[in-house]
């Protein structure tokens, strides 16, 4: 038996390299959904397997009693300061059992955190080696990977239902599921439909459906503990009277009475019931009727209604008491499948929007993404340390000029950076105060719709005469001098811009106006 002082330092080691095993996983790059949801899941595993270690520690620190013992046995007491027979007697329980194992692997520890810390076919030996994923076989094809919800069965139990108004294509079947952030789920359905027993099973085949997909898609939320809480602030409501749609009073059924009063009428020879008085009518004189009369006749016992006034004394307590625990257990699962849809509510809309893209693709499409989809993902390169190191350099850009960058997503020379006088600031006044680097980027701004705009707003035409005019003083001016030359480049605002009328005939905004003040146009 080992020292259980050497079990805890032990088990504190295991946690301290479980915890760096973790950082480890969560610190690495995830560029893809299927590699995020596998580092969540190796990082639940550890985190799993800390806990475990955690609990096993903290009851081996409340027997003291052993601890105790395992000190004395420890420590010589004074009066044989250098009795060394148990440390002797350890050593050779040490020795015995390594030569009764001498295959035994001492560094267990340390292939189990290789194993969790591996990341796939590292050493590329095999490249046709296709390595089994564990991770991908909690999914089926139609959620590929946890992107999307599988929903179809439900969708099917669902439209099943009785007493509901209609039946629902899929795609509003996943805006009734998307309807739940602002509500309970299925408060469009009847209160007879949410009575039923169909409505149970489909309920909790529903919430179990969500439950396991939430802990597939996200193992390290803690989903129990919400769960429970859910459940705790769903039985306070219940007890408080808030869940008004899911009363058993309000929910039962009306009854029909033998004798053809109350809400419903009842036929002893179909045995059925009928809301209208104008059905109850209709049906006497089918076919079906007469046949269930003449039948009826010839048997000595005529049958009983089954919702009669009879009945309802004769039922015992039990059957209330089952009515209303099966109203209790669907309010609750449609409770927590409500909050468990609000946890869902963004995978529901990419699930919504692969349908529809689904929808609008050919047969022969769909066939072409089902083979891209069976195709592995390329395994990553064995790279050298230099090929890694060169891999970093080229992410890391070193600027210290803060030179623009070319095609290739680097740096231009410095020389070309020079040549094309990418150092020199012009400024434009007109431009808002706008800087321009380089003389070419400068000459082009010209014609550009900024400097256009800031003409606009100054009411001068961007004319080659006002080329190289930075300043709005010095545009001002320029047009102020063309003017008093004779130029008839510069019009005024209202005489250049033209307009059109109904029938195409074309005028300049002065002429326009005046004529649609005359009624003319």
């Amino acid at each position: 038996m080992d020292s259980i002082i050497e079990t805890q330092r032990q088990t504190h080691e295991e946690i301290e390299r479980y915890e760096t095993a973790l950082y480890s996983l969560l610190s690495r790059n995830q560029p893809t959904h299927e590699i995020r949801i596998q580092t969540e899941h190796k990082a639940a595993q550890v985190l799993d397997r800390i806990l475990s270690r955690v609990t096993a520690l903290h009851n081996s620190y409340l027997d003291e009693d052993a601890r105790k013992a395992e000190i004395g046995a420890l420590s010589a007491p004074a009066a044989a300061q250098n009795d060394l027979s148990e440390f002797y007697a350890r050593l050779v329980k040490v020795q015995d059992h390594y030569n009764k194992y001498p295959d035994a692997v001492a560094g267990g520890f340390d292939m189990e955190l290789a194993s969790i810390l591996e990341e796939g076919n590292q050493d590329g030996l095999d490249d046709d080696y296709e390595e089994e994923d564990p991770i991908s076989l909690l999914f089926s094809g139609e959620e590929a990977y946890g992107k999307y919800l599988d929903l179809y069965t439900n969708h099917t139990a669902y439209n099943n239902l009785k007493n509901i108004s209609k039946r629902l294509p899929y795609l509003q079947y996943l805006d009734i599921l998307l309807a739940a952030q602002n509500g309970l789920l299925h408060s469009e359905l009847a209160k007879e439909a949410r009575a039923t027993k169909d409505y149970e099973v489909y309920i909790q085949h529903l919430h179990d459906y969500l439950l396991s997909f939430v802990k597939r898609t996200q193992p390290l939320v803690d989903i129990q503990t919400k769960h429970q809480e859910a459940e705790v602030e769903f039985y306070q409501k219940w007890d408080n009277g808030e869940f008004v749609d899911w009363d058993e009073n309000k929910t039962a059924k009306p009854s029909v009475n033998a004798d053809g009063t109350g809400e419903g009428m009842w036929c002893s020879a179909c045995q059925k019931s009928y809301s209208k008085k104008t059905v109850y009518d209709a049906h006497l004189t089918s076919k079906k009727h007469m046949k269930a009369i003449a039948k009826q006749a010839v048997s000595e016992t005529p049958p009983q209604n089954p919702n009669g006034t009879q009945n309802i004394t004769a039922q015992p307590a039990s059957n209330v008491q089952l009515v209303k625990s099966r109203l209790r257990s669907s309010a609750l699962l449609t409770y927590l499948s409500t909050s468990l849809l609000v946890v869902l509510a963004p995978t529901i809309s990419e699930t919504k929007s692969n349908v529809e893209r689904r929808f609008s693709l050919t047969a022969r499409e769909r066939e072409q993404e089902l083979l891209e989809q069976s195709k592995p993902p390329p395994a990553p390169t064995n790279t050298s340390g230099d090929a890694a190191a060169e891999e970093e350099e080229e992410e890391r850009i070193y600027n210290p000029l803060k030179l623009p960058l070319g095609w290739d997503g680097k740096p231009i020379p410095y020389w070309l950076y020079k040549l094309h006088g990418l150092g020199v600031e012009y400024r434009c006044e007109i431009c808002s105060d706008h800087v321009y680097m380089g003389r070419k980027n400068f000459d082009r701004h010209f014609q550009e719709s900024r400097h256009a705009f800031g003409m606009r707003a100054l009411g001068l035409p961007n004319t080659k005469h006002f080329h190289e005019i930075t300043r709005i003083e010095d545009a001002l001016s320029l047009a102020e001098k063309l003017k008093q030359e004779g130029r008839h480049e510069i019009f005024e605002q209202e005489t250049m811009e033209e307009l059109e009328d109904d029938e195409g005939n074309v005028y300049n905004r002065k002429t326009y106006e005046d004529l649609k003040k005359q009624g003319l146009i």
